[in-house]
């Protein structure tokens, strides 16, 4: 039985589901995403995520059209495989299609990407054997981008 963390974004609070692995995650439509799914590899008996993700997840499935592969979504920092800012920390990422061809996992691909519903699609030059994708809160690297292009400012 996992515990699991929900921020409704709506109503700015957060919310507590106790579910089983088989157990569609909280906010899934048509139970397309499972705890066991969700968690991957985690050893935690206590998950976080968004209502946004969730509802993203939700639009993606239905756009895609197929079932899609999660090979996991939610990891703690010292689960490893990922940077210290990943957002899989956050609950708000997902590593899916690592068991479909490279003709599906290119239409998945393009299906996140052209679909509007996520912050970020991960290259695929980048992630050639898997799609990444996720609703992050802010683009860090645009941000980063307009600090370093922005005059320097002289402070008297």
């Amino acid at each position: 039985m996992a515990k699991i963390i929900v921020f409704n974004n709506d109503t700015d609070r957060m919310e507590t589901y106790y579910r089983g692995e088989n157990e569609p995650m909280p906010y899934n439509t048509n139970g397309t995403l499972r705890v066991r799914e969700f968690r991957g590899s985690s050893k935690s008996s206590t998950l976080w995520t968004t209502k946004r993700t969730m509802q993203s997840w939700n639009s993606q499935r239905y756009i895609y059209g197929s079932a899609i592969p999660v090979g996991f979504a939610f990891k703690r920092p010292w689960e490893g495989g990922h940077g210290n800012q990943s957002q899989h920390y956050a609950g708000v990422a997902f590593d899916v299609g690592q068991r479909l061809s490279q003709s599906q996992r290119t239409r998945l691909w393009n299906s996140a990407n052209n679909s509007g519903v996520w912050s970020f699609v991960e290259p695929i030059s980048l992630t050639p054997t898997w799609v990444h994708f996720d609703k992050r809160f802010r683009y860090s690297s645009l941000l980063n981008w307009w600090l370093s292009s922005t005059k320097k400012r002289k402070f008297e």
